[in-house]
């Protein structure tokens, strides 16, 4: 691993983050709005969201298990989620998901050998829902291709940016960054066909690897 590349979210001003979106794309929290102070419902239903003013109560059931299906331009992938290592971090994804934050969304950043980074709806690695929260580092296991982890800007600053290691210079990251996912086994050879399309410096794919949707399966 190149020890000079990190997964970090930039730093922007609140001016810019809250004039992420556009008209058509509502704020969550207010009282007459789905929000941070309740959970989306399961059934797709909420409309899209973009901005928050609070990070999500606990929306997930005891005994469920949740499925992620991120379907892009070049390749669908099913992750499953840790629920059972990084409780909070599943809940925020999924929340996030279930508002439709991702979707109709562009990964901003893909590096050769290393990770597809996504989750940034203004593309441009500042992006975020309007709140962070703490890492969760404490039964993390070992990065491998098809791991999905948090990027951030530090020490307990996660927000809606993510990433999928894409190759050996990815599962060699610090443990600094919060695993939540697994993509499926069958789905591996399309995180290898996301990495051929990466950048061999860093910078954006060589092609565009848009996020069509993020869909939750509650099993």
């Amino acid at each position: 691993m190149k020890s000079s590349r990190s997964l970090v979210v930039l730093l922007a001003p609140l001016a810019l983050l809250a004039a992420c979106g556009d008209d058509s794309k509502s704020v969550a929290g207010a009282a007459d709005t789905p929000g941070a102070a309740t959970c989306a419902p399961a059934d797709g239903s909420a409309t899209r969201t973009t901005s928050f003013v609070a990070a999500p109560p606990i929306c997930l059931l005891e005994g469920k298990r949740y499925v992620a299906v991120i379907e892009t331009n070049q390749a669908t992938l099913r992750v499953d989620l840790r629920a059972d290592i990084a409780p909070n971090t599943v809940n925020s994804f999924v929340n996030l998901a279930r508002y439709h934050y991702f979707d109709g969304t562009t990964c901003h950043r893909a590096i050769q050998n290393f990770v597809v980074q996504c989750g940034d709806p203004t593309a441009t690695g500042r992006g975020g829902p309007g709140y962070t929260f703490a890492d969760e580092l404490g039964q993390i296991e070992p990065y491998r291709l098809g791991s999905l982890a948090m990027a951030n800007s530090g020490p307990d600053t996660q927000g809606s940016q993510w990433f999928i290691i894409t190759g050996d210079d990815g599962a060699a990251l610090p443990p600094k960054y919060t695993l939540f996912g697994q993509v499926e086994d069958n789905d591996l050879g399309n995180v290898t066909l996301l990495d051929a399309l990466a950048n061999p410096n860093d910078g954006p794919p060589l092609q565009p690897i848009d996020i069509i949707s993020v869909t939750i399966e509650e099993i």
